[in-house]
């Protein structure tokens, strides 16, 4: 899945508590409380980290105790020999409610290898030895769960994909895994299709984030409109109980003639406060937007945002969500997801 400061998470939020007094930034409505009290429980909760951002980390171990799973490991094939290891040492601990899984990715350098899914694919022997080594960074770390990240394929790579995920997901469970799931672009239902990658794994993760991307004109990173549209697309093809969905605690910074940048929370209300800029609330979106004329413009998530989206999700019938990513929400956020 696509998306450094490093800072305490206390750090953040003293940060976060003296811009506000300052002025520029629209705190979250006192009725976000109770529109989330009002709600169903979630079945699930799900956080996703940046291992390589000690943000996440700090996240991780203030708010363990409020999800059910944790995406801390990220095992990477490899584009060139398509063999897995493991990115980056998993040495974090937290709270032992909060299960640990691991993300698996074709994401490698700088972009998604679709060919490295097609080489797999196209090699028995490969792929039995890839889900192999796979299942034992599994076992060896504990993982309970894995996630399958294979973007960028297209809708004549449907097949192959679900092969290389249902190779590798069978092994994953043998060697200790007991969720096995897949991370689906929400409006890319060609290249794939949930009935099909469902048949592979237990859960679809829907990505409902960059509905504005890193290369889009500037905008919001999720609207519920269109939250609701990509999801409902999902549903009438294979219900609501097999989905969890994914969303933003993100935002964009978009400067001209440069692709944008991911940024947290803390860092946007910082650079509202010292360019001087008012950070407001979009009325149409819900998203916190700010515009340095002839400098960036920035679109972020924030907790009023997130109780807005999970309020769609659940009203679909959806009740597993999932979080991306840990270390740039508003810590706020956490009154939208209560204790596990």
């Amino acid at each position: 899945m696509n998306r450094t400061t490093r800072a305490l998470f206390a750090t953040i939020f003293l940060a976060l508590a003296s811009c506000r007094s300052a002025g520029p930034v629209v705190a979250p409505s006192p009725a976000v409380g109770s529109v989330v009290r009002n709600l169903p429980p979630l079945a699930s909760v799900w956080g996703f980290t940046a291992p390589w951002d000690a943000r996440s980390d700090s996240s991780v171990r203030a708010s363990a105790s409020k999800l059910d799973a944790v995406v801390t490991g990220w095992i990477q094939l490899d584009s060139v020999s398509a063999l897995p290891s493991l990115l980056y040492a998993d040495s974090l601990r937290f709270p032992a409610r909060a299960e640990r899984f691991a993300l698996v990715t074709s994401w490698h350098g700088d972009r998604f290898h679709p060919e490295t899914i097609r080489k797999l694919a196209g090699d028995r022997g490969a792929l039995a030895l890839a889900a192999a080594r796979v299942a034992a960074i599994v076992e060896e770390h504990g993982y309970r769960g894995i996630v399958l990240d294979f973007e960028a394929q297209s809708p004549a790579d449907v097949q192959l994909a679900v092969g290389v995920a249902r190779a590798i997901a069978d092994s994953a469970k043998r060697r200790g895994a007991k969720t096995t799931s897949i991370a689906l672009p929400a409006t890319d239902t060609a290249a794939y299709p949930t009935r099909a990658f469902l048949s592979a794994v237990d859960y679809a993760v829907i990505m409902l984030y960059d509905e504005h991307w890193s290369t889009s004109a500037p905008g919001p990173i999720a609207t519920t409109e269109w939250l609701r549209r990509a999801l409902a697309q999902r549903i009438a093809d294979v219900g609501s109980s097999r989905l969890i969905a994914a969303l933003p605690i993100y935002g964009y910074l978009w400067k001209p003639n440069q692709p944008a940048r991911p940024l947290g929370f803390h860092e946007a209300t910082r650079l509202a406060l010292e360019s001087t800029v008012e950070l407001t609330r979009d009325p149409a979106s819900l998203s916190l937007h700010a515009i340095q004329p002839g400098g960036w413009e920035l679109w972020i998530s924030d907790a009023e945002l997130l109780a807005a989206l999970r309020t769609e999700v659940q009203a679909l019938g959806v009740m597993r969500i999932a979080l991306w990513r840990l270390g740039l929400e508003d810590p706020a956020i956490w009154s939208v997801v209560p204790p596990r």
